[in-house]
């Protein structure tokens, strides 16, 4: 089994971590074909109620391989491949209603905007720093970048960073709103949040992310109506149950008029 990407689990926590650290976790075949196989098994396993994703040594991701793709003879429709393989990985994770929050530190370029993008909260590392890196070498988005990145930023932002040889630090990221938080420790905040998740109202948590990424991507009455019969779902459930009572029950306490002697 390939070890381009590791797969840990907790209880409840799955622990996604990139794992090619000499090449700064760039993306090749092997690998590609390993990020689509550990992301369908996270996304269609119901015990997996949080997902940390994170990457080894000084990067998260600098994108694809492009030293691997220009030395290994592979042509356009190889490339086209391989990203269609990571690709089916990017839409297991985005669709399925699990939170994820992504730990990033170092260089994240280019298709490495769309992996992390995949995350529903990002910490970065105060060294962090984003680009793009495409139009350098004469190629264009993938990986979701054309999509994830102008949802995070605006369509503005979106093409400074596609159309410009610019880098960003990780406070303006977090300005921007590529990222939610930047902290010293973001592998102890990234748990930490994750841990809140599983301590929490998982299911809803999970439902909630589900329904936002999946709302751009179909006609406004079926959102409404997907809306509808999920918190219809939800309220049947123990787990909301529990919590509405203690929430009425608390609601009561406070509104009850002071009783006099």
């Amino acid at each position: 089994m390939s070890d381009t990407i590791l797969l840990r689990r907790d209880g409840a926590l799955a622990r996604i971590t990139l794992n090619r650290p000499a090449s700064l976790n760039a993306v090749d075949t092997e690998m590609a074909a390993r990020w689509r196989d550990v992301a369908a098994e996270v996304a269609s396993d119901a015990s997996v109620g949080a997902v940390i994703l994170d990457a080894a040594g000084r990067a998260f991701c600098a994108g694809g391989d492009v030293v691997s793709m220009s030395t290994s003879g592979l042509g356009g429709a190889e490339v086209t491949d391989t990203a269609r393989i990571i690709n089916d990985g990017i839409v297991s994770l985005t669709s399925s209603a699990v939170p994820i929050v992504a730990v990033v530190q170092g260089a994240v370029a280019g298709g490495g905007l769309g992996i992390m993008l995949v995350a529903d909260y990002i910490v970065a590392a105060p060294t962090a720093a984003f680009v793009s890196k495409y139009a350098n070498i004469g190629l264009t988005p993938d990986l979701g970048v054309s999509t994830l990145l102008p949802a995070a930023i605006g369509q503005r932002r979106a093409l400074q960073l596609l159309l410009t040889d610019t880098t960003i630090d990780a406070e303006t990221a977090r300005s921007w709103g590529l990222v939610a938080e930047v902290d010293a420790d973001p592998a102890g905040r990234a748990e930490a949040i994750a841990q809140s998740w599983l301590t929490g109202a998982t299911g809803a948590f999970g439902q909630a992310k589900r329904l936002v990424r999946g709302g751009s991507d179909r006609p406004f009455p079926d959102s409404l109506d997907d809306e509808a019969r999920t918190i219809g779902g939800r309220f049947d459930t123990d787990e909301a149950r529990t919590r509405i009572e203690a929430f009425a029950a608390a609601s009561a306490r406070r509104t009850r008029p002071e009783e006099t002697a």
